[in-house]
């Protein structure tokens, strides 16, 4: 049975430091977003 719903990504504790540490260095939201293919609901 397939499911219609979208496949969630799992990023490593090591992964979520790093990107919480470049929003923390200044890059924005937008740019975050972008690269790693998250809302901005993730981020905060």
């Amino acid at each position: 049975m397939e499911s219609n719903q979208m496949q969630r990504k799992r990023y490593t504790e090591q992964q979520i430091v790093r990107i919480l540490g470049e929003a923390e260095a200044g890059v924005t939201v937008e740019e975050l977003t972008r690269k790693y293919g998250v809302s901005r609901n993730t981020i905060y």
